[in-house]
């Protein structure tokens, strides 16, 4: 398949497509960056599951656990933990983009995130951009 155009839609846009023209065919990819912050167990388990039911529905999907969320990840290192199972799967599937290295240093979750396999990232003064998110045309959404 050889693409002849790509154009990005609007960021403001929900859905925020990438438009993959084709000979013939259109592709759309739908993009989206789930950012937790909450350390609140449920929440974060709803992040999970957000995550799950956007890839089911052909969305691209990068989860990226930021600002009190990072404490949860320590959570994922005992078999038994809530939700452990559904973490298993979102991590199996790629879904998890990063941990904030920042935040976890600060919050003592660092080696257990590293532990876990679970990618450390910090391109912006210890944190993710969510900027480089947008730029790649992702709708960003932060719980």
């Amino acid at each position: 398949m050889i693409f002849t155009e790509l154009t990005t839609v609007s960021p403001i846009n929900w859905h925020n497509p990438i438009v993959l023209r084709t000979q013939g065919e259109i592709l759309v990819m739908k993009k989206v960056a789930l950012v937790t912050y909450n350390p609140e167990m449920m929440c974060f388990a709803h992040v999970l599951l957000y995550s799950i039911d956007f890839m089911e529905k052909g969305y691209e999907v990068k989860v990226v656990i930021e600002g009190g969320a990072v404490k949860l990840v320590s959570a994922f290192l005992k078999p038994d933990a809530p939700f452990g199972e559904i973490f298993a799967k979102v991590k199996e599937a790629g879904l998890i983009d990063c941990v904030c290295k920042a935040c976890a240093a600060k919050l003592g979750s660092l080696e257990d995130a590293q532990k876990l396999g679970l990618n450390v990232a910090g391109t912006m003064m210890g944190h993710p951009s969510l900027e480089d998110y947008i730029d790649q045309g992702y709708q960003v959404i932060t719980f």
